[in-house]
């Protein structure tokens, strides 16, 4: 089997969206994102110039059913500890509601969801030499996170989300557990990091704790959302350079139907989500 470059990571992630202001201001205001150059047609948010969110506004778009494929959650990843005590200062003072925060070992993460509902995590890395492993695996948890203790290293929420942030992961909900490993393990080339969550799978590339969760939570053999519902669009999976594009390209044929777009290929797994893979 093939695997990912160990240089791949995640790009944008690209949402329509009913509500083209609430949820701008929502990324701005509350997640401390700001406006960077993008596609036309497009509400781009990142930090240092870069996109980490795009939203795609259409107002007739109908939401997306419950217990259906796709979004789980992104995932954007601080630089440190500090900038995670500030992103939840940031929260707090704009008064919106965490759903969850988390010790998961490898990281600690803060949880909530935007307007439209659209799932989000906000998490720091522990040093990849304290990551816990069992053998060859690497252990994950789900623990209760001081969020006492956190606040207590925010110093100011203020200038919006810290520099070098990305995003980390993207975390899909699927059908089967399976079908989904099948397409993004043994053709596109993924690790498996972690199987020990029920009706979970983590998966990576280069080591990574994980850059794709996928989850058959809403349950097993759920459906794809209506054609043009709100939420994910698709997300980019950057890779080093044009032959990787192409290579990947190449084994994912042999399981979906791939368009080029946008100096990359489009692809969608058996639940529909979609992923450009580009340069």
């Amino acid at each position: 089997m093939t695997e990912l470059p160990a240089a791949t990571r995640l790009g944008a992630i690209r949402l329509r969206v009913g509500d083209e202001d609430a949820l701008r201001r929502f990324y701005e205001n509350t997640i401390g994102l700001r406006a960077v150059p993008g596609d036309f047609g497009l509400v781009s948010l990142g930090v240092d110039g870069t996109p980490l969110v795009e939203l795609v506004a259409d107002p007739d778009a109908p939401a997306r059913p419950p217990r259906t494929t796709g979004l789980f959650h992104l995932a954007l990843l601080v630089p440190s500890r500090s900038d995670l005590a500030r992103a939840l200062r940031r929260v707090v003072d704009s008064g919106w509601q965490l759903t969850g925060a988390s010790d998961h070992l490898v990281s600690e993460a803060l949880y909530l969801a935007d307007p439209e509902g659209n799932g989000i995590e906000l998490y720091r890395d522990r040093p990849r030499d304290e990551w816990p492993r069992m053998g060859e695996t690497l252990r994950m948890d789900t623990l209760p996170l001081d969020l006492e203790s956190l606040l207590t290293e925010a110093d100011d929420a203020g200038g919006g989300m810290a520099d070098g942030t990305s995003l980390g992961h993207v975390h899909l909900q699927v059908g089967d557990l399976a079908a989904a490993e099948t397409f993004w393990v043994e053709s596109l080339g993924f690790d498996v990091t972690v199987r020990g969550y029920p009706g979970a799978l983590f998966i990576s590339a280069g080591g990574y704790h994980h850059h794709l969760g996928l989850n058959t939570w809403a349950g097993e053999g759920v459906q794809e959302p209506p054609p043009g519902s709100r939420g994910l669009v698709h997300f980019e999976l950057l890779l080093p350079d044009e032959q990787a594009v192409e290579e990947s390209a190449a084994r994912l044929e042999r399981v979906a139907s791939v368009e080029c777009r946008d100096g990359g290929v489009l692809a969608r797994d058996p639940s529909g989500n979609v992923v450009l893979a580009r340069s």
